[in-house]
């Protein structure tokens, strides 16, 4: 039997960031009866409208509006298709007329989900090993995960109550070129960060973009939680703020409209010159996405591109019920929290308190690792994520993560009180 040793696998094979999503996983399965604030993943109540079949005959009866003949459109359906995507148009105008991004579909490429698009973006534009990728501190281990697939060097900029710490990443740049290498790209999520929460004020974003033009810098925008804004406090995506073309921004479906599609996007309309004729980045991306996975699946693009359609071409109307009950969820897990967990408070025990997102984060006194977790999950029947593998230095190590996103509001009351006597009991020891 041949058996491999992991040294001589990829380095990543044993990398923490890339086993915790498992690692969670594996203790939600044993332990059932616990209530879990671990998942970020949509509520099951905003799925049951999916009708893939009436979804699917609206993209068709669109592409037949464009001219395609109905064996032509149904074809379209069952073949690879295009690896830079079907329902370009769709989401182009989408963003457009929802967010001001003003792209064409061409430069759009649909991927299997915002997961593809980090990997694809990072392959093109890291090509040196004295290239850096910064990313807000803490980070999404979706994008570090890519990082160490690609072995590519990561430095965090640490964030501020306004958002992304500018200062910082100006003299991180400066660092770098000391040292002979250039801070290549920054990945930032502007909206709600998963796992930090903050969210960027527009002044902020203006710096951010300011200092790109400064420091020739690329700027990886994820936006999947943007459309939790409370109505009238929607900010614009730096993407729609970004005269240069310095930004490439990266999108889901997966919590506007349903993960199991898995189909997400980037808007990549940056030149790419040297070639001899005229390509965007978005070209370029779908040639690396053709050696990748040849194609997103034509089926789930066109069950998004008729939800969008059936929503008036518009995300924000697709998604305005959502970000209701997610709104709703995160007031209710704050209220329990200030019920449960106030008068008195126990000592070293406070959290941040977002106005949007799906996530909240509760400092502790005590290291809030897997030996506590498990703590947690035995003896309360409550589930966390420890934040240490969000950080890129170990900052997280007294902090977890509550997630309110997948739960009922019942749940969540009780999660709490659960919470509460295991903070109020555990962490004075």
């Amino acid at each position: 039997m041949v058996r491999l040793h992991t040294d001589r696998l990829h380095g990543s094979v044993g990398a923490p960031v890339l086993g915790s999503i498992s690692f969670l996983n594996e203790v939600m399965g044993r332990y059932p009866g616990a209530i879990s604030f671990a998942p970020g993943a949509p509520h099951p109540d905003t799925l049951p409208e999916v009708d893939v079949q009436r979804f699917t005959d609206r993209f068709l009866r669109h592409v037949m509006a464009r001219g395609t003949s109905p064996a032509r459109a149904r074809q379209l359906l069952f073949e690879y298709g295009p690896s830079g995507g079907l329902i370009n148009d769709i989401v182009a105008e989408a963003l457009h007329r929802d967010h001001g991004i003003d792209a064409p579909p061409e430069c759009y490429v649909i991927t299997v989900g915002a997961q593809e698009a980090m990997l694809l973006v990072l392959r093109a534009l890291f090509r040196s090993p004295d290239d850096v990728l910064a990313v807000a501190n803490p980070c999404f281990v979706g994008i570090t995960g890519a990082a160490r697939l690609l072995d590519l060097d990561v430095v965090g900029i640490d964030e501020t109550a306004d958002g992304l710490d500018v200062d910082r990443l100006e003299r991180a740049c400066r660092e770098a070129r000391a040292a002979g290498r250039t801070l290549r790209a920054l990945y930032v999520a502007p909206d709600y960060s998963n796992p930090g929460g903050n969210r960027m004020t527009l002044d902020c974003r203006r710096r951010l973009l300011a200092l790109a033009a400064r420091e020739d810098l690329l700027i990886l925008e994820d936006n999947a939680y943007g459309f939790t804004a409370a109505a009238g406090a929607e900010l614009p995506p730096l993407k729609a703020l970004d005269t240069e073309r310095r930004v490439i921004h990266i999108g889901t479906f997966a919590k506007t409209a349903f993960p199991g599609a898995r189909v997400g996007f980037v808007v990549a309309d940056q030149s790419v010159t040297g070639t001899g004729d005229d390509r965007t980045l978005a070209d370029v991306l779908a040639t690396l996405k053709s050696m990748v996975t040849v194609n997103t699946s034509p089926l789930s693009q066109a069950v998004i591109g008729g939800l969008l359609l059936e929503h008036g071409g518009s995300l924000e109307a697709l998604s305005r019920a959502k970000s209701e009950l997610y709104q709703r969820n995160l007031r209710l897990l704050l209220d329990a929290l200030d019920r449960h967990l106030r008068d008195p408070t126990p000592a070293g025990v406070h959290w941040n308190r977002p106005d949007g997102g799906f996530f909240v984060r509760v400092h502790l006194p005590v290291p809030a690792d897997t030996e506590l977790l498990e703590v947690a999950a035995a003896e309360y029947g409550v589930l966390w994520t420890p934040m240490r593998q969000f950080y890129l230095d170990g900052a997280g190590d007294t902090q977890l993560r509550l997630s309110c996103s997948y739960l009922d509001p019942d749940e969540i009351e009780e999660g709490v009180r659960r919470l509460a006597a295991f903070l109020t009991k555990e962490t004075g020891h």
